[in-house]
Parts: C-alpha cells; structure tokens; sequence
C-alpha cells in the first residue's frame, strides 16, 4: 500500500469506523481527498487533535484563512460549500470570535440546562406517548424518525423561538447538509435552503420578538454597543439549531443501538449499577455522533510529530478516530464498555470552539434516554444489526432509521 498517497474519504458512511483505524495507522496527520478533489488533513490521533484544536494558529475561517477559497478556486456549487460560506461563531477567528461567543454564551449560561430540563421532559413525556399504541400493537417503529430526530430538533425549535411548520422544513435542508454524497447543483441548493429559512425566521423575530434566543440575539449589543452583523446572525441562528439538534439526533441513534446490541450492560444500567451519565460519555467516545467536521485551517505553519501542515492547507479533526485511539484506551478502544473507567473523549470539541450547548446536550440525552427505556423497558431492535443503513456521509455518524420493536413480548412472538 503507498502510505503518502492521499486517501478518499468514504462517503457512504458504510467504511468510517474500519478507514479510521487505517487513517490512525499511517500517522496522527495525513492528507486525505475529500468531494471536489479538494485535498485536507486528517488528524486521526486524540493528543495531536486535542493539540491542534488549542492551537492559536488553526482557524475555521475559510473567508480569512483558506487562499483556495479567497482565490475563487472553491466553486460557489462545490459540494460542501456550506460548511465554509457561514459566518458565525464556529467559523471566526481571533478577536472576532471572542466578541461573538461573548455575545452568544449570554444565551447558554451555566444555568441553562437546568433551566431547559422541563421543556426537555416535556416533549419527550409528548413523543413517547404517540409510541404507546405501537408499542401495545407491538408494530415495527423507526425509532428514529418518531423520537430521536424530533426530540432534539423540537427543542432546540423553541429555544431559538422557529414554528413547528419551519422547523420541519430546516431540519430537511440540515440533513442534506450532513450527507457528503451530494451533487454541486444540491449543495447550491442547501446554501440557499437553509439561509432563506433562517431569514425567514429573523424576519419573524423582528416583528414578534419573544422570550427565545432568536430574539436574544437580535436585541444582543456588545459593551461598545455593537450588534451582530445581519449574516452572523443568520448564520450563528442556523448554527445554533443545526448543532443542538443534528448532532444528538445521531447521539440517540447510537446510545440505543449499543445499547441494545450489548442488552448485559444495559442491564447494568437499569438495574442502577451504572448510570446514564456513565453511558452517555462512553456512547461520546465510541460512537461519536459527530466523524469529521470541515474545515479548519493553518494560519502558520503547524509541526505535527514529523509531519508539518503548511500555512492554509485545510484541516478535518477525525472525531470517530481519535475517541477509538487505542494510545489512550487501550486494546478495547474500540469496544462499547459502559463500566470502563476512562472514558475521555473529544466529541464536544476542546479549546476556543468548545461546544457552547455541551450541558444542554448532556441533559436532552440523560432526560431522553432515562425516560425511554422506563417506559419502554422491553425494547428491542427489530433487525439484525447488520442491516442498519448507515448516513451516506464522513461528517455524521448515524442510520438513517433505527427499527425497533417497543414490546418485548411482541418481538418474541414476531
């Protein structure tokens, strides 16, 4: 096998878990190709990407940072122009990052988790009893599609104060965004999809500003009385809603997968021997919801343990890699172990980008998942795990339905 010649990244999400062990064995950062041709590195190790994601001189700032991208050799069509034509807090940099997470992290205070916990209870008590007739017909149900997809999205909605009608309509552009199988003439299309709803939205906010973040962030003003720009706030709005949401929605897909697919720790866990916490942080580090997310770049130069990535070559934190790195974790890396002590991961980020709505994040997934499995304690997977559908994508890590049966005596009896 040629070790220096760049790989491409699988794009049906089938390879991500096997091409990130093989990523991981030719170094902790090698260049891989990913839609366009467009060549970036892959930081596949847990202590060099907990390095580079510290790092003053890397960036998410394609509009300052990347030269292909200030040149015009990006296509405005290219496939994943989303992920780099935004302008919020997760693509700044420098001093005008800290002013927008300055302003932003008004609206996720330490406090807020604990504030959202109701609304969270709220909802899920709503979605799991529309399961109750299926479960008592003991019919197959996408899991999925009936919990975790509208739990996170539904909330993370009525946080940032988007009707149900729009939400719906955002949360399909946001799924298309997360596939890397598209074709140019689609990612024009979602560039112009979820902006045009975010707008909407803000428009809406304007004229009926209300107790949500939306509104907050309209209203918000800087210490020299400085407000965001109309396109960060688009952007920091749709950012906002496509991380709270998209990113659990895979992280409830995953959880009840393992879950049910080692049923001798989930027993652990009803029994009260381990607890949820315990089980949400090793579902972070295994099956991270989020695999590789474009793009950061080099300001400068950046020495990597032999290897150096030149000022403005682009960069991807392999997160399904390094959460598996057997450097930290041993042999059994790999291995779902809710009782193993050390469950250190990177999922929520590290550094000046670390993950705003982590605790929120923590208590949709305790509240969703405590609840689950107390109302459906039978629950079972309704095929082979094998034939579980993968997203068509390197970004996220998920299926794209989840079938289960939510009687237990059902499922026998099937």
């Amino acid at each position: 096998m040629e070790t220096n010649r760049p790989v491409a990244l699988d794009n049906t999400g089938r390879y991500m878990h096997a091409q990130a062990d093989e990523l991981r064995a030719r170094g902790p950062a090698v260049q891989v190709e990913i839609p366009g041709g467009v060549l970036v590195w892959s930081i596949n190790s847990y202590a060099v990407s907990k390095k580079v994601l510290g790092d003053p001189n890397v960036t998410k700032s394609a509009r300052h940072h990347w030269p292909a991208f200030i040149e015009g050799k990006i296509p405005s069509d290219w496939e994943m122009i989303s992920w780099v034509a935004m302008d919020n807090v997760s693509t700044t940099y420098g001093k005008d990052h800290k002013r927008l997470r300055r302003l932003i992290g008004k609206a996720f205070s330490s406090r807020r988790p604990e504030d959202v916990q109701p609304l969270a209870k709220r909802i899920t008590d709503t979605l799991l009893d529309r399961l109750e007739g299926a479960a008592a017909a003991g019919e197959v149900v996408d899991l999925k599609a009936a919990f975790a997809y509208p739990l996170p999205g539904m909330l993370v909605a009525e946080l940032i104060g988007m009707p149900e009608e729009a939400r719906v309509a955002a949360a399909k552009v946001m799924d298309m965004m997360a596939r890397t199988d598209v074709t140019p003439e689609q990612g024009q299309e979602i560039l112009l999809g979820w902006r045009g709803a975010i707008e909407d939205l803000i428009a809406l906010k304007r004229a009926q500003p209300g107790e949500d973040i939306a509104s907050d962030l309209i209203a918000a003003r800087d210490d020299d009385g400085s407000a965001l720009s109309e396109q960060e706030l688009v952007d920091t709005t749709f950012a906002i809603l496509g991380a709270g949401s998209e990113t659990t929605i895979n992280f409830f897909d995953n959880a009840v997968t393992a879950l049910l697919t080692h049923p001798e720790q989930l027993e652990l866990v009803k029994s009260g021997q381990v607890s949820w916490d315990e089980v949400i942080e090793e579902v972070l580090r295994v099956e991270s919801p989020l695999a590789s997310l474009p793009l950061r770049y080099a300001v400068e130069d950046i020495p990597l343990d032999g290897v150096t990535i030149p000022k403005g070559d682009p960069i991807l934190i392999n997160y399904a890699a390094i959460g598996r790195d057997s450097a930290v974790h041993g042999d059994s890396a790999g291995t779902f172990d809710i009782t193993r002590r050390d469950k250190e991961h990177l999922s929520f980020g590290h550094g000046p980008h670390y993950c705003l709505g982590a605790g929120i994040a923590r208590m949709v997934g305790k509240t969703g998942l405590s609840a689950l499995f107390e109302r459906f304690p039978d629950l079972t997977l309704a095929v082979d795990p094998s034939e579980l559908e993968p997203i068509p994508t390197f970004i996220m890590n998920g299926h794209l339905a989840l079938p289960v049966r939510l009687s237990g005596a059902a499922s026998a009896a099937a």
